[in-house]
């Protein structure tokens, strides 16, 4: 090896870099320590540039649909008037999806507790005529005469007592924590809303840097790794609230028709939990399912039935027009990174996930073809 000027800084880059790959390996807690408190101050701009991200699709369409005419007026006011409307549709949606699901979940939550009470003393009997168990009859005993007054008066005297000085303590800390959150929450929104509307001006600044710190063949790299990314996060999220309007509202038609109890209820929990690839259909039936149990309990088999088949509907038909290619992402992997997703981050990880999958796949397959293409020519060369 020439120990020249240029090899000499590689080889001392690399000794620094492996010395502070080990010094990090002896001292994980302070790297965590410090990893987290970074995170902790950087996390409500994280947040503000997904909010960007999301609200930056219903404003463009906006954009492009409402403000056709190019004129003074329309050049100086479409940004801000389609952010408007991209926050009030997106608070209209949520809204609506609360004021229409917590309340009967309220209610079907004080009826479970209505028919458990109803239900201990048959319960009791069946064990006493069929088990004879002590012990089942003793918790029996406790539970067949609830009463909610003394519930109540267990809290207060539980409030009063000693006990709860610790208890207090962690709820000054839940407290902090929430105000936090709501602070947090409240810096990224306006974060967003500072990112869109100079989101051109932002983007020259960032391609000027970068041309400033990468060559033209890197520059030109991650510009296109960029607009991928962009374009396929922006067609899944598209893809999945279009996906999820259209299985809502085939529920919502379908239970009316064959008289189902909760028509529009399960239709907008099954069509808000289908935001969550594969598995949030699946959870918006079995909430859906106890909901119906309360109010008929054959019913239960029957819309079971319905939701068997509205999603082999959704799946063959609907889903792969609808969403399709816009992930581009075979089966295969899309498990793949739903498990590694959701065992990592969680619901969140489920998200964000399948389309950074996808880019990755996209940019792996284009690379596998210049390969191909490479060997194919210099196969060639050796031939000729």
């Amino acid at each position: 090896m020439n120990f020249t000027k240029k090899n000499i800084k590689i080889l001392m880059l690399l000794i620094v870099f492996t010395i502070g790959v080990l010094v990090c390996f002896q001292n994980l807690d302070v790297v965590g320590n410090c990893f987290r408190y970074v995170f902790g101050m950087i996390s409500p701009f994280i947040l503000g540039g997904c909010l960007a991200f999301v609200l930056n699709i219903p404003m463009s369409f906006f954009e492009r649909k409402l403000f056709v005419k190019d004129n003074k007026f329309t050049r100086k006011a479409k940004r801000p008037l389609s952010l408007i409307l991209a926050i009030v549709v997106i608070l209209a949606v949520v809204t609506g999806v609360v004021v229409i699901v917590v309340p009967k979940l309220s209610d079907t939550l004080a009826q479970v507790v209505y028919t458990a009470q109803r239900s201990i003393p048959k319960l009791k009997v069946f064990v006493n005529q069929y088990v004879n168990d002590d012990q089942i009859n003793e918790i029996l005993n406790q539970y067949s005469n609830f009463d909610a007054n003394k519930l109540f008066n267990m809290l207060i005297d539980f409030f009063r007592s000693d006990v709860t000085t610790n208890f207090l303590g962690s709820t000054v800390g839940v407290v902090r924590g929430i105000v936090n959150s709501v602070v947090n929450v409240a810096i990224g929104f306006v974060f967003a809303i500072y990112i869109l509307l100079a989101k051109e001006t932002l983007s020259r600044q960032i391609s000027k840097a970068l041309k400033a710190i990468f060559n033209k063949k890197a520059y030109d790299y991650i510009i296109k790794v960029s607009e991928l990314s962009y374009t396929t996060f922006a067609n899944f999220i598209t893809g999945q609230c279009l996906e999820a309007v259209i299985l809502g509202t085939l529920f919502v038609v379908s239970m009316s028709i064959f008289r189902m109890p909760y028509a529009l209820l399960v239709g907008v929990l099954i069509g808000f939990t289908a935001l969550i690839p594969f598995i949030g259909a699946f959870l918006g039936f079995v909430i859906s399912a106890l909901l119906i149990l309360m109010v008929s309990p054959i019913t239960v088999v029957y819309f079971a039935i319905l939701f068997l088949v509205i999603q082999q509907i959704e799946g063959n038909l609907i889903y792969p027009h609808v969403v399709g290619g816009s992930v581009g992402l075979p089966s295969i992997w899309v498990l793949v990174a739903l498990t590694v997703g959701g065992n990592i981050m969680g619901i969140v990880g489920i998200l964000l996930f399948i389309p950074l999958s996808s880019v990755c796949y996209a940019l792996f397959c284009q690379w596998a073809n210049k390969r191909l293409e490479k060997k194919e020519q210099q196969e060639k060369v050796i031939e000729e």
